[in-house]
């Protein structure tokens, strides 16, 4: 992902760590989610299938480093890559038995020029027992913990069932910032019901958390979800890439420029794909960003601090002289 100077993209700052091109390979682990296994809900999140996200590699029995050993291959072959993170993606990956998690990270680690881990977890999922043995990995390895937030507002984590409230986001990067460990924040934009005033106030949510890195997602509509029944049914519409580009430029500037922007937007499998359809033009979606950015004299944080509570469009394209 290239950022042309609008913002501080995660490439460029993992080569400042690592002198080279570092690619992440994303991992199903075989985990499950609290909100599938009626833990704390039914069904998960509206937009999650059964593969939570994932590859579906663990029901093809490749172990982690099987994984890790067909990404190298492909990632050092199309970016040239040198080193890479393994990066637990599928459901919840810190939703097991400490001994369970400590087996799967320590077989990633243990794999040639796999420099460290990303864990992609809910915040609701992470015990301090697991935050102190990652901070022992973290003096040795890059560790990145990843928590899906998906919005800042409560009336919209009730709505897409996601099983919990924004207090556990809270805690959970408390606890972690304590074991000094790295948190990336996921965010989704245009979920059911959120305005554009929505969004920019999880934009200006985030900007206060002691976080490091964001990671921004579009809805976009998969098989076999509640999501898809709306869709079809017509209850529930995507947003227009014009919508999503001014979105995540006007989101970009709110937030503060030391954080690492880690995505722009999601990587849809094509096979459960349903919409948007210009969700599956990547590189197209990434240069409209930031065309909006150049064309609007926008970047990161250029109206972080600034605004206060104001979030109107007049006040983001106002002179700030």
């Amino acid at each position: 992902m290239e950022s042309a100077g609008n913002y501080r993209d995660f490439n460029s700052y993992l080569r400042e760590v690592f002198g080279c091109r570092v690619q992440k390979i994303s991992i199903d682990a075989g985990l499950t989610c609290p909100n599938r296994d009626g833990s704390v809900g039914r069904g998960g999140c509206i937009y999650c299938n059964e593969k939570g996200s994932g590859t579906g590699a663990a029901e093809q029995a490749l172990s982690i480093k099987q994984q890790l050993e067909i990404g190298k291959a492909k990632l050092s072959k199309r970016y040239k890559a040198r080193k890479f993170l393994a990066y637990f993606q599928s459901f919840s990956n810190t939703y097991a038995p400490l001994a369970v998690l400590k087996e799967l990270y320590e077989e990633a680690l243990a794999v040639d020029d796999i420099v460290g881990l990303s864990i992609g977890t809910r915040p609701d999922c992470i015990s301090d027992e697991v935050l102190d043995y990652l901070e022992g990995l973290s003096k040795e390895r890059l560790i990145w913990m990843e928590y899906g937030l998906q919005s800042a507002s409560e009336a919209t984590l009730a709505r897409i069932n996601r099983g919990h409230n924004v207090h556990a986001f809270l805690d959970a990067v408390r606890r972690t910032h304590a074991h000094r460990i790295a948190v990336c924040a996921h965010v989704i934009l245009g979920l059911p019901g959120e305005s554009r005033e929505d969004m920019l106030k999880t934009a200006r949510f985030l900007a206060r958390q002691d976080i490091q890195a964001v990671k921004i997602h579009l809805l976009y509509v998969v098989r076999g979800t509640v999501l898809e029944s709306w869709y079809r049914a017509g209850t529930f519409q995507c947003l227009r890439s014009e919508e999503y580009t001014s979105m995540v430029a006007e989101f970009l500037a709110l937030l503060p420029p030391h954080f690492i922007i880690q995505r722009l937007t999601g990587d849809p499998h094509p096979e459960e794909f349903v919409a948007p359809a210009w969700a599956l033009e990547k590189q197209r979606n990434l240069q409209a960003v930031n065309s909006y950015m150049r064309a609007h004299g926008l970047y990161q944080g250029k109206f972080h601090g600034l605004m206060g509570d104001c979030d109107n469009r007049a006040a983001l394209n106002c002179k700030l002289d």
